[in-house]
């Protein structure tokens, strides 16, 4: 029973992500008809890399080990629901202007209700701590230790253009 759960609450996550690139798409063409401009284009290709290595990963891992004696560890898995209602505050926030890539719509005001009222980037925190608390929940160690580094790499990069497209830093001339 409990690696049916663990397989079904895999193909949950992966659904759950298809979703969210819908919704992206959808987004992405609404801001674009409506004068959005897209920046930073040339890191994208890596989140889709190392996002889809990481489901392979977890498969990998999970693989390897096998299912006999896996037990869900209820901390994490309500850690894991608590993230995921996060995630949904992040959408809901941005509503159409929530995307996975940078798209600035000129002349409209930085979206400050809900978790952005805070901090700046609350879904790349939220999107760190489920890089590592999904390959926990599944027992996939390595996974958990290396895409939360992978993932401030990428942060590296995208923070400082989008904070750039959306005006907040100012560029020396």
């Amino acid at each position: 029973m409990h690696s049916l759960f663990l397989w079904l609450l895999f193909i949950f996550i992966i659904v759950q992500r298809l979703v969210e690139l819908i919704i992206a798409k959808r987004n992405e063409q609404w801001m674009k008809a409506n004068g959005g401009i897209e920046k930073g284009k040339e890191h994208y290709k890596w989140f889709i890399v190392i996002h889809s290595l990481f489901f392979i990963s977890i498969l990998a891992e999970v693989a390897i080990r096998g299912t006999d004696g896996y037990v869900l560890n209820n901390f994490l898995f309500a850690l894991f629901l608590l993230i995921q209602l996060a995630r949904v505050r992040c959408i809901q926030s941005l509503g159409r202007f929530w995307n996975t890539k940078i798209i600035v719509l000129p002349n409209v005001a930085l979206v400050k209700r809900g978790p952005y009222k805070y901090i700046k980037h609350p879904n790349y925190v939220i999107v760190g701590l489920e890089l590592l608390v999904i390959p926990l929940l599944f027992g996939a160690y390595y996974t958990a230790l290396m895409f939360p580094l992978f993932h401030l790499m990428l942060m590296k990069v995208r923070i400082p253009l989008e904070e750039k497209a959306l005006g907040r830093v100012k560029i020396n001339k």
